[in-house]
C-alpha cells in the first residue's frame, strides 16, 4: 500500500499537468492556482475544486487508493475522477478544511 500512494500522487500530478496544458479547458474550467479539479460521483459526476494540499492528506490518499484499487484512474472524464458518494466526499473535504 505504501508503494501505491506515491504512484497515485504522481498520477494525479500528471493528469493536472496534461489538463493545464489544454488552453480550451483552461478557459472553460478555470481552477485557481494551488487547487485541483476532481470529478466525484458513482453514476453522475460532479466537479469539485479542492486545494492541492489535500493530495497529501492521509484521509484523501485513502480515498484515492480505494478508487485506484477498485476502478483504476483511466476514466473518460479526462481528469482525476473519484468514484464515491458525493455526500462522503463533501464530508471528507469539510473535515479537511476545518483542520
Amino acid at each position: 500500500m505504501g508503494i501505491r500512494l506515491p504512484f497515485m500522487v504522481l498520477h494525479a500530478k500528471q493528469i493536472l499537468k496534461s489538463t493545464s496544458q489544454n488552453v480550451h479547458n483552461r478557459n472553460k474550467y478555470n481552477v485557481p492556482k494551488g487547487h485541483v479539479a476532481v470529478y466525484v460521483g458513482e453514476l453522475q459526476k460532479k466537479r469539485f475544486v479542492v486545494p492541492i494540499s489535500y493530495l497529501n492528506h492521509p484521509s484523501f490518499l485513502d480515498l484515492l487508493n480505494h478508487t485506484q484499487e477498485e476502478f483504476g484512474f483511466n476514466h473518460s472524464m479526462g481528469a482525476l475522477t473519484i468514484l464515491c458518494k458525493e455526500d462522503a466526499f463533501i464530508t471528507l473535504t469539510s473535515q479537511l478544511s476545518a483542520s
